[in-house]
């Protein structure tokens, strides 16, 4: 009968070594899982990283070049606004020549479709 528990003893003793080993199983899946996961956040983190600075450089590029596009149009709006002004000089004298001209050389004359209705 010794010989029997003997035998239960050492069944018992592998059982206890085999969840042992399975525990210390499960905890070194449970640090390489972590440390996978470490590994894919650094990862992300890099890649977020660097998309956003590519993201800034075009961004900048994008404004740089409307910074210039709206430079040319305010240097095209004050080019045109001085030609107006340049024009409107030159030719101010003659516009009012002329409809003072035609304010104050009014002819009495009547309208060809005015008919008499006299008797």
């Amino acid at each position: 009968m010794t010989s029997q528990s003997q035998g239960i003893q050492q069944l018992l003793q592998a059982e206890k070594r085999a969840a042992e080993r399975v525990s210390e199983a499960r905890k070194r899946k449970a640090r390489r899982l972590k440390q996978a996961k470490e590994e894919a956040q650094g990862e992300i983190e890099q890649y977020r990283l660097e998309r956003e600075r590519e993201f800034q450089m075009q961004q900048r590029t994008a404004l740089g070049t409307q910074g210039n596009l709206s430079s040319e149009v305010e240097a095209r709006t004050r080019q045109t606004l001085q030609m107006v002004q340049s024009s409107h000089g030159k030719n101010k004298e003659a516009v009012l020549r002329r409809l003072l001209g035609l304010v104050c050389n009014v002819k009495a004359e009547l309208h060809p479709n005015y008919r008499f209705a006299g008797n």
